[in-house]
């Protein structure tokens, strides 16, 4: 299994998880979820306790990927299979990203 913190604004706001099958999925944080004023991240991921399922990387993640020449370029450079969506988040949204979103790797020892 590989996770990753999803941060809005440099805090912790949920988790991503991508299971040995495949399928993605998406939790808010306790501390997100009880705090005040802390928004959704996603139109398509309202606050919520439950957790998100999908078999496909939610639609606001992979609106972040790099695509055309510049998701070749980062393949390639990465050694990342263009279609290892999870793998190319981590590695174009961990810094610098377009809005207040950004996708930290979470180490797993399971």
């Amino acid at each position: 299994m590989r996770r990753a913190i999803i941060r809005y604004k440099g805090q912790d706001a949920a988790i991503l998880s991508q299971d040995d099958a495949g399928r993605f999925h998406f939790r808010y944080t306790d501390a997100w979820y009880t705090a005040a004023h802390s928004p959704a991240i996603s139109l398509t991921l309202p606050m919520s306790q439950q957790e998100y399922h999908s078999n496909y990387l939610f639609p606001c993640f992979y609106n972040m990927l790099a695509e055309g020449s510049n998701k070749e370029l980062v393949c390639f450079e990465m050694r990342i299979d263009p279609e290892d969506h999870f793998s190319l988040l981590m590695h174009t949204a961990r810094h610098d990203s377009i809005g207040a979103i950004t996708v930290q790797p979470m180490d797993v020892d399971a």
